[in-house]
């Protein structure tokens, strides 16, 4: 039996038997439920939650077998006799509930650490997936009593989840699925999901994780807590969740806009002429292109891996490289990583202080100190010359099981990673080491400067990690049609827990199949020159790309794809990615890149005016079309269709239709594929502007010129002309798609395109409302200025309804505008 006690803060219930049950309200739709045994509760400081202690009080009452605490959207049912808890909104309903005999369960355990003495012997060693050192413990010591925990689950029928980061399955709802939550290549994981019926769950905990919902039972466990603690957000919509979820964890800046135009990497470009050639051919062909990244190696030529500077010889004058780019209007990425070996400077440098890991050579972001010793080496060799945005590469610095023919079992790769990140880490914070290495880039420069923000490209991620300025990519993925297909789930599963930026290698990293390694797995090898040698100091000549046509359709397919994510990049190994790779202006694959790089930059309007609303409301750019339609069950199980905004029904082509491997043509595929069009809305063919009543699926016609994409009734979707780069033509003209059928409304985001000075309100806004009864478009007079601002811009009004389509241009001046349809 628990009884209760409540302060300004927290209701406390303990129990006969010395459990603990804290219960407070960080919020009016926010719970925070920390569950002890026989202890204090710890309030140490947590690495996700960086909110302010605020504590809203509930009204407490009781009846004869529970407590309930209620906030104005949120009501918690106790029960007297266990502790299990329902979950409840402001009307009563049921969010979720534990099961009647508690729920909450904590297992004692001991926690060790190894002692590591200074000056022991590095076993280096240089893999496919970069550099590694290995240092035995001199011995290993009792360090504290923690905790295993558990928390039960029991969800509704019908109920869909999503969230718990990128994986590799290709999972979409996460009913009746597992999930190992610890950091690897191809896992970045963040222990938050968000349920169809209102509500989300975050983890406060840093350890390895499960998740289960099968036939094992439905919870999450943790390997190693002080306590268990946990939130639990009520929202009506996906976006008030996460707005709820940010009050907790810090908003997202925003990225640059830059960063939303088309990024062109390979594995790699290896000196300054090379990276100046590639970005001189794109302006020269007339194809966009914003950002040129530069991968690993880098450094000093046999110097060690991981120093941050630039070659000597590949690179004699960085200054004026990167000049040149930004005169091109390019920017420039560079790979840096948290591991330096071979006794380089900037590896002896944080020997010397004190601030490495137990390895000698991953430094320990951890600490502060080391944090801003990294950043300085940062800025001293790369970005003071002029470096644009950074690729924080191998970011799950432990990762271990990236070798082999054959791909070990699943609870063997949870074992060698996880114990080999438990040799160097607190096992408790092992998730945690990307959170902490983004902190550091982005707390260093901005510390430098607010007039560049903050890009970081990072292999893993985790709770929190949005608030430093990161994008994360999917890890070294295979060029295959499958890895294609199950992509599309996994990026909706890592932006429904509020990480808004998310990309991957556009045609996979790997390409060929012909090495004796399981991860080593593309299916196309025809042309494929293998991985650019290590020490290579100048470009391969032999590197003319994959010639193989069924590799050309699965790139053009994952282009068209990648139009609709948040960030727009191509990288990968075995053969170069420009789009003369592809073939020449007039040929078939070509042609039909270059359209869909150039409707990237088409769109920079709204793509812009999304992220905006990530930072101000919490509304993601990528969306599980379950979270928008819970009602509608078919969406639920749908694993190859997703909102990007609000507005567009983005269905990527995922099955070869014109060659198969080895430029085998296919002749009997029809060049179609089904789409679900969510119920209660009409929905318009982008290509076409032919209208379908939502809640049927269709055969769109798929070419390999389109992609099917559909724009639901009621939508606002401005657009521009194209450019070479995001800021290439400040005043450019604004073309606004009115696609009748309902009132819609939109918010054009403007803004001077990088820097800080938005957070202080240097933005301004242009409300478009649509009535669709009378057929007026209203355009807002602007909100707000800063020193950029075009005043006068040309506005092309597109009007698409079911019978016809009329245009009229207005020039907005930054007054209010009525257009009328007739």
């Amino acid at each position: 039996m628990f009884a209760i006690e409540s302060s300004d803060e927290f209701a406390v219930l303990t129990s006969e038997t010395g459990h603990r049950l804290r219960i407070g309200f960080p919020g009016e739709s926010i719970a925070r439920i920390t569950y002890v045994e026989s202890q204090e509760f710890s309030d140490a400081t947590s690495r996700i939650v960086t909110a302010e202690k605020k504590y809203f009080a509930p009204a407490i009452s009781e009846d004869r077998g529970c407590y309930y605490l209620a906030v104005p959207a949120l009501t918690l049912v106790v029960d007297k006799q266990t502790g299990s808890i329902r979950y409840q909104d402001a009307r009563g309903r049921l969010l979720f509930r534990e099961p009647e005999r508690g729920g909450k369960w904590l297992t004692r355990k001991k926690i060790y650490r190894n002692v590591f003495k200074p000056n022991k012997e590095i076993t280096y060693g240089l893999g496919i997936d970069g550099a590694r050192a290995i240092v035995s413990p001199d011995e290993t010591v009792f360090d504290r009593e923690a905790f295993e925990a558990k928390l039960e689950f029991v969800f509704s029928k019908g109920e869909a989840l999503f969230g718990l980061g990128s994986h590799e399955e290709g999972y979409g709802n996460l009913r009746g699925k597992s999930r190992e939550l610890y950091q690897q290549n191809m896992k970045a994981v963040v222990p938050y999901f968000v349920s169809s019926r209102g509500y989300g769950v975050l983890f406060d905990c840093c350890s390895l994780m499960t998740f289960h919902d099968d036939a094992l039972g439905s919870y999450l466990w943790a390997d190693v807590v002080n306590e268990l603690d946990f939130y639990v957000i009520e929202g009506k919509t996906f976006d008030e969740i996460t707005r709820h979820y940010y009050e907790l964890t810090g908003k997202p800046p925003m990225l640059p806009k830059w960063a939303l135009g088309y990024v062109q990497s390979k594995e790699r470009y290896v000196n300054a002429r090379e990276l100046v050639d590639v970005v001189s051919e794109y302006r020269r062909r007339r194809i966009p292109l914003d950002v040129i990244v530069l991968d690993w190696k880098s450094w000093p030529n046999g110097a060690g891996w991981g120093q941050k500077s630039f070659d000597t010889i590949r690179f004699p004058d960085p200054d004026a490289m990167t000049s040149e780019l930004h005169a091109m209007g390019a920017r420039l990425m560079v790979s840096i990583w948290p591991i330096m070996t071979g006794g380089c400077s900037n590896q002896m440098e944080l020997l010397d202080r004190g601030l490495m890991l137990g390895n000698q050579s991953t430094y320990n972001a951890f600490l502060a100190e080391a944090r801003e010793c990294y950043w300085q080496q940062a800025r001293n060799g790369l970005f003071d010359h002029g470096v644009d945005a950074w690729w924080c590469d191998c970011t799950e610095p432990f990762e271990a099981d990236w070798a082999g023919a054959v791909k070990p079992e699943p609870h063997a790769r949870l074992a060698i990673n996880t114990q080999q990140a438990k040799r160097y880490l607190d096992e408790g914070e092992i998730n945690a080491y990307s959170l902490m290495h983004s902190q550091c880039i982005y707390e260093g420069q901005r510390r430098a400067t607010s007039a560049k923000r903050v890009v970081n490209l990072t292999r893993s991620s985790y709770a929190g990690q949005h608030r430093y300025g990161t994008i994360t990519w999917s890890g070294d993925i295979c060029g295959t049609w499958e890895t294609l297909r199950r992509s599309i789930s996994e990026g909706l599963n890592f932006c429904a827990t509020g990480e808004p930026y998310w990309t991957l290698d556009i045609g996979g990293f790997f390409i060929d199949n012909k090495r004796e390694l399981w991860f080593w797995r593309g299916d196309y090898s025809e042309g494929c020159r293998g991985i650019t040698g290590m020490e290579a100091m100048e470009p391969d000549p032999a590197d003319t790309g994959c010639r193989d046509r069924g590799y050309w359709e699965l790139y053009t397919r994952w282009l068209q794809y990648a139009v609709f994510l948040p960030v727009f990049r191509s990288h990968g190994t075995d053969a170069a990615r420009e789009i003369w790779r592809f073939g020449e202006e007039g040929t078939l694959f070509y042609d039909v890149i270059a359209e869909f790089i150039r409707l990237r930059y088409r769109m920079m309007p709204y793509l812009y005016s999304l992220m905006a609303q990530v930072t101000l409301s919490g509304s993601m750019m990528m969306r599980p079309l379950a979270l928008d339609f819970p009602d509608d069950l078919k969406t639920h199980e749908i694993t190859d269709q997703y909102l990007f905004g609000l507005s567009l029904l983005v269905c990527p082509v995922t099955t070869p239709m014109y060659y198969g491997r080895n430029s085998q043509p296919i002749t009997d595929t029809s060049k179609t594929r089904p789409v679900y069009l969510p119920a209660g809305h009409r929905w318009f063919n982008f290509w076409t502007n032919a209208v379908y009543d939502g809640g049927q699926t269709i055969l769109a016609d798929a070419p390999i010129e389109k992609i099917p994409l559909y724009v639901r009734a009621g939508t606002v979707f401005p657009m521009t002309e194209v450019m070479q780069y995001t800021s290439e033509i400040p005043d450019a003209a604004y073309e606004i798609r009115i696609y009748c059928g309902a009132d819609a409304s939109f918010t054009i985001y403007e803004d001077d395109g990088d820097g800080y000075d938005y957070e202080r309100g240097a933005f301004a806004l242009v409300h478009l409302v649509w009535n669709e009864t009378p057929g007026d478009l209203l355009i807002s007079a602007r909100e707000g200025q800063f020193p950029s601002l075009v005043k006068e811009r040309d506005y092309r009004i597109v009007f698409i309804s079911a019978s016809d389509s009329s245009i009229k241009t207005v020039r907005y001046r930054g007054e209010e505008v009525c257009v009328s349809i007739a």
